[in-house]
C-alpha cells in the first residue's frame, strides 16, 4: 500500500514540476505575447459581420439565407 501511494505522490510531483516547466518555457520563449492576435487572425477583411459565410459543401443556399436571416442561429 505504501508503494501505491508513493507512486501516486511520485507523479502528483513529476506532473507539478512538468506543468511549471512548461510555464516557465512559454513565457521565455513569447508564447504569451500578442494573444488577441491569433484570435483575430483567421477572419477575412472582407467577410460580413454577423453574416455566416462557411458552409459545408452542397448545402442548399436557401439554409444559408435561413441561417443569415435568423442571426446565426441553429435552423431546427
Amino acid at each position: 500500500m505504501i508503494l501505491v501511494h508513493g507512486l501516486i505522490w511520485g507523479s502528483w510531483v513529476i506532473f507539478g514540476i512538468t506543468t511549471i516547466w512548461g510555464l516557465v518555457w512559454a513565457v521565455r520563449t513569447g508564447q504569451f505575447q500578442r494573444l488577441d492576435q491569433g484570435a483575430r487572425s483567421i477572419f477575412d477583411d472582407e467577410e460580413p459581420v454577423g453574416q455566416m459565410t462557411d458552409v459545408f459543401p452542397n448545402t442548399d443556399p436557401e439554409v444559408l439565407e435561413r441561417l443569415n436571416a435568423r442571426g446565426g442561429e441553429d435552423a431546427h
